[in-house]
């Protein structure tokens, strides 16, 4: 893909996340027996949080929320212009470290509390991206995802327990139920992003939107160049995290880490030492 391509997709990735996020609220209200607000809700929202009038905690706050923003838009450059996967992953800790930061430099209990749960989030799920991007790299051999894209080796068969640990954790990326506790709206309000208002809650809201492009463009990179079962992969990824979202309560934060250090990393762990020692 020319770095121009990418560009100017990294700069609709806003809007094609908004679209997802738009047909999620209408299948979770299918799945729900409802019939949901219209496909282009969110951007009526955007608009609408555009004219309100934006109050300032502090400045540093503000300009957290600007830079969790940034920094998720530039992890999803990375990842679309062929970068290598572990600075894309590098610079997505970072956006949520900064969102982290902010929710902890204002006074509210809800956000403080709801910064520490991120971490928490960050420190359960994080581990799972890196070890996916060490199987694709032992498959494929590089850690540059323009080279993975062009692999005549498909991941997915060769990274079976991985593939199901990811999907397992996309709940935990996309704060969604069980593991929506950083956000917990009937408990803490939306956590770190409570204090945010007009602009600087839009910012927060965008980078939501950009998180589902890149969670869902990791998934894609598990069918290598075979970009149709890329996007059926994809697909797969997004009406099993919105059924479980459906289907499950939220746990508590020891529940989750224990999900995620006991059951999912152990398996991809698994797959790692198996494809080790089938390649050895």
């Amino acid at each position: 893909m020319s770095k121009e391509l990418a560009l100017i997709l990294t700069i609709l990735s806003p809007v094609i996340g908004g679209f997802i996020y738009g047909f999620e609220r209408i299948v979770r209200a299918r799945m729900q027996n409802r019939q949901g607000p219209p496909l282009l809700q969110p951007f009526y929202d955007f608009l609408k949080l555009m004219d309100k009038r934006s109050i300032i905690i502090h400045s540093f706050h503000a300009f957290m929320g600007i830079m969790y923003l940034i920094g998720t838009w530039f992890s999803l450059y990375v990842l679309i212009s062929g970068g290598d996967i572990l600075i894309a992953i590098f610079f997505h800790v970072l956006s949520l470290a900064f969102l982290v930061v902010g929710g902890f430099s204002v006074r509210s209990p809800y956000s403080v509390v709801g910064a520490m749960r991120e971490l928490i989030h960050m420190l359960a799920y994080e581990p799972i991206f890196v070890l996916a991007a060490v199987g694709l790299y032992l498959v494929n051999g590089t850690f540059q995802v323009s080279e993975l894209l062009k692999a005549e080796t498909m991941p997915i068969l060769y990274l079976p327990l991985i593939f199901i640990a990811f999907l397992l954790t996309l709940p935990a990326v996309l704060k969604k139920s069980p593991f929506d506790i950083a956000e917990a709206h009937q408990e803490i309000i939306g956590g770190p992003e409570i204090e945010y208002s007009g602009k600087f809650y839009e910012a927060v809201y965008t980078a939501k939107w950009i998180e589902y492009v890149y969670a869902f463009f990791f998934v894609f990179l598990f069918a290598g160049k075979n970009y149709l079962l890329g996007v059926l992969l994809a697909i797969l990824a997004f009406f099993i995290v919105n059924l479980i979202d459906n289907a499950t309560a939220r746990v508590n934060f020891r529940q989750m880490v224990a999900f995620h250090w006991y059951i999912l990393i152990p398996l991809a762990v698994i797959n790692l030492m198996l494809l080790a020692l089938w390649r050895a």
